[in-house]
């Protein structure tokens, strides 16, 4: 249906959408480039009293080692998250979608952890990294014979970080596995039938038919996971708190100690400006190259 355009005016579809986009304009886009702005003061806060400092805050923060520490364990974080995460939740979808009678037991179970609060989770994994030798995780490799296993996860600067992605990835596995299944059962089966005809092996049919018509699914799931690594809040705040010493630190939990304990509101939101540009930025790059690949597909 085409939509007509009055002349001179909005066309009709935007009266409706008009009072919502002008809410989220007063009550979003208002506050945050009215906020933007004390990224070049020297605000603390509390009170009106701040002066301008120019790009004072953005230059500290070039040489600022623990943000610039944060800065990586973002990356990394978001790395492995991207793609253990989606690698995990295709390998879910292509064992649920299949014929066996216990298939949608197991999507509901695989997908129940995604459904629990990430507070929740992480007090509950916090309790499994127990690092006591008789509990939690260290308690069930001395079971099996594994004690020379046992570590202090969440004590050992090398291990936490490590520790903290792998429960991220086992709460939202389950989310990946959904988006790809919808994907999967929208490949026609015929061209399956087809290639099995021609021939075709299980892994050339999902090479040269399944992959290419997942693309959309991909960028979905990419797209999501990349942006929750790159902002990744809770589970740090809750598990680690930024520990031991600033092993996992990401830029959200540098921002907001720094408004928050410090004090430095100002520097605060110029971590909390670059963050955004950043995640802007890398989201516009996967996006178009992501797009790209559909189109080819």
């Amino acid at each position: 249906m085409t939509t007509v355009r009055r002349r001179g005016g909005l066309a009709p579809p935007w009266y409706f959408a008009a009072p919502a986009l002008l809410v989220y304009a007063l009550v979003m886009l208002y506050p945050s480039i009215v906020g933007a702005g004390s990224a070049f003061t020297n605000w603390s806060g509390v009170g009106e009293e701040r002066s301008f400092v120019g790009i004072a805050n953005f230059r500290e923060l070039l040489h600022d080692d623990q943000a610039l520490g944060a800065l990586r364990n973002t990356l990394l974080l978001t790395v492995a998250i991207v793609v253990v995460q989606n690698g995990l939740g295709l390998l879910l979808a292509l064992g649920v979608h299949t014929t066996i009678k216990s298939r949608m037991v197991l999507r509901v179970v695989f997908f129940a952890p995604v459904v629990v609060s990430p507070v929740m989770v992480s007090f509950l994994w916090k309790y499994v990294y127990n690092p006591a030798p008789d509990a939690g995780l260290n308690a069930a490799l001395g079971a099996v014979g594994l004690g020379a296993l046992r570590q202090d996860w969440l004590g050992n600067p090398s291990l936490a970080i490590w520790s903290v992605a792998f429960t991220v990835i086992w709460q939202c596995a389950g989310y990946s596995m959904v988006i790809f299944l919808a994907g999967l059962e929208g490949v026609p089966p015929e061209l399956h039938e087809s290639a099995m005809v021609d021939g075709a092996g299980t892994v050339a049919r999902f090479r040269h038919i399944t992959w290419p018509l997942l693309a959309p699914a991909v960028t979905i799931n990419v797209m999501l996971s990349t942006v929750g690594g790159l902002t990744l809040f809770t589970q740090i705040i809750a598990m680690t708190n930024g520990g031991p010493g600033y092993a996992t630190d990401t830029l959200s939990t540098v921002l907001y100690k720094q408004a928050f304990v410090f004090g430095k509101f100002g520097y605060s939101t110029a971590v909390a400006l670059v963050l955004a540009i950043f995640v802007a930025a890398v989201s516009f790059i996967q996006i178009g190259y992501l797009r790209s690949r559909e189109t080819v597909a």
